[in-house]
């Protein structure tokens, strides 16, 4: 019995720390190839980063539902994009190329990775 609430306990602690895009743990995103989009947050040094995956979004703002929440739900802040790269390694994508685009008079930075096999 308490081998069985042991696992039980570490089944659901593991479960908390997950990382999610519009309620998508990161690791379990199954596809190929995601897009990391970066854009300025104004006098912050830091960047506003999401992910598409080609998701459809459950958020009445498009763009609510490309963020990155952490185990509580709230944002994900990075400091920059290779802050975000670093992060998006640690759970499985490899850099493939990254270009640049105007999005609301900002430069809005993409970039594309892969899963890794």
């Amino acid at each position: 019995m308490k081998k069985l609430a042991l696992t039980f306990g570490l089944l659901f602690g593991s479960l908390s720390f997950a990382q999610t895009v519009n309620d998508v743990p990161i690791k379990d995103i199954n596809v190929d190839y995601i897009q990391i989009i970066g854009t300025g947050r104004g006098l912050s040094t830091k960047m506003n980063i999401r992910l598409d995956f080609g998701q459809e979004t459950k958020s009445i703002s498009f763009k609510n539902g490309l963020k990155i929440k952490d185990e509580k739900g709230n944002t994900i802040k990075f400091n920059s994009m290779i802050d975000a790269l670093n992060f998006m390694s640690s759970n499985g994508y490899e850099f493939q190329f990254a270009y640049t685009s105007k999005e609301n008079d900002d430069d809005a930075l993409y970039y594309i990775l892969k899963k890794r096999k």
